[in-house]
């Protein structure tokens, strides 16, 4: 679930995320306040903005994010949307991909969409940038955040947007991709989502924190989603970590994953994890834990909506077997899924390693071709 958001950016003014509480109260996806950016490609310009969302508890919330919009004259039906969903970056608000300096870069295929035509709407999710805590790994928030930055893309001068849009993310964002397919229909009528794209989802949170509980990425994630849900849901954490584990998952949960040298720097802050972490023997057996993780578990999707989705056979934090299983499941629901399972590709790669994929998949999803189906033959 690691990304590449790099280093914070000067450019970003710290206001733009910042409001009182009033300034929340609006319709989802109604835009607070615009900042525009430089370093788009392809000559299209680009917004960090802030907008209107709803939080898990039901209470209207601000999310940032950044809107990237392709330059030269809009077909006449509009320019399609795609909802980029982007992997874990942390959990606290200075880790917001939009204050990031290669944002751009960490939207995985962005080049191509732009080239396709595609408005391009990126969340930051809620509590980045924003007032946190971030809900990690909390599907609804994060899909709410998802199909209200595409309502924000609508109101953009010059944007013109058409209705049908595709969500496309990367483990935290595969799963946030996944139950925006599960809640798009009834959150937003208005809009077409017309293809959930996803590499290597976060689908199954109990299998993940279960069976990678004594790897670095499982501890890592376990002990973000552990702070964060103290935080988010009032969840004891002291009755499933050793008091001696906490300066360690507090200094983890403190951390931005940004570059590959914040990956070095949070090996050495899990080290202690190793020798001492849960006081429980299997966290997704103890309540409340147990509950939330089966609440934001990915369920089927729609059958009439299709669904693509990257695995690396060599991740060894969203196991193959446990995307396999996922996959299986929506068959026998009915969905068409195309599963494309790439050899050697490891966790943090298989986001960009699919993306050429993933958006010519998504570009004929909105030219309306017949999707195709991997349901009839093993996963290959």
């Amino acid at each position: 679930m690691w990304s590449g958001a790099g280093v914070r950016d000067a450019r970003a003014d710290a206001a733009l995320y910042s409001i009182d509480d009033a300034q929340a109260n609006g319709a989802p996806g109604s835009i607070i306040r615009v900042e525009p950016m430089d370093g788009a490609p392809l000559g299209a310009s680009a917004y960090r903005v802030l907008y209107r969302s709803i939080g898990v508890h039901g209470e209207p919330i601000a999310v940032s994010g950044v809107i990237v919009i392709p330059a030269g004259p809009a077909p006449a039906s509009g320019r399609p949307v795609v909802a980029w969903a982007h992997p874990t970056t942390g959990v606290v608000p200075r880790c917001a991909p939009s204050e990031g300096r290669f944002v751009f870069q960490t939207m995985m295929g962005l080049r191509d969409m732009v080239r396709h035509g595609y408005i391009v709407a990126a969340t930051d999710y809620p509590g980045l940038g924003t007032a946190g805590p971030h809900p990690y790994l909390v599907g609804a928030s994060e899909a709410h955040a998802v199909i209200d930055i595409v309502r924000a893309a609508h109101e953009l001068p010059g944007a013109d947007a058409s209705a049908d849009y595709a969500v496309w993310g990367h483990s935290q964002g595969g799963q946030a991709a996944l139950f925006t397919g599960m809640l798009s229909k009834r959150y937003a009528p208005a809009l077409n989502l017309v293809g959930v794209a996803a590499a290597a989802p976060a689908a199954d949170l109990k299998t993940l924190l279960r069976d990678d509980a004594d790897t670095d990425g499982g501890r890592n994630v376990t002990a973000m989603t552990l702070w964060s849900w103290q935080r988010v849901f009032g969840a004891p954490i002291d009755q499933v970590v050793e008091p001696a584990a906490m300066p360690a998952v507090d200094a983890l949960s403190n951390e931005c994953i940004e570059s590959p040298l914040d990956m070095v720097e949070r090996n050495y802050s899990q080290r202690p994890l190793r020798q001492q972490f849960l006081s429980v023997k299997d966290i997704t057996t103890i309540e409340p834990w147990k509950s939330l993780l089966e609440q934001n578990e990915a369920g089927t999707l729609p059958p009439e909506l299709p669904v693509f989705i990257a695995q690396g056979a060599a991740d060894r934090l969203v196991l193959p077997a446990v995307t396999q299983a996922y996959v299986q499941r929506l068959c026998e629901a009915g969905s068409r899924v195309d599963y494309v399972e790439l050899p050697g590709v490891h966790h943090g790669f298989i986001g960009s390693d699919s993306a050429v994929q993933a958006v010519d998949w998504m570009a004929d999803r909105f030219e309306g071709k017949p999707a195709p189906d991997s349901c009839a033959r093993a996963p290959r």
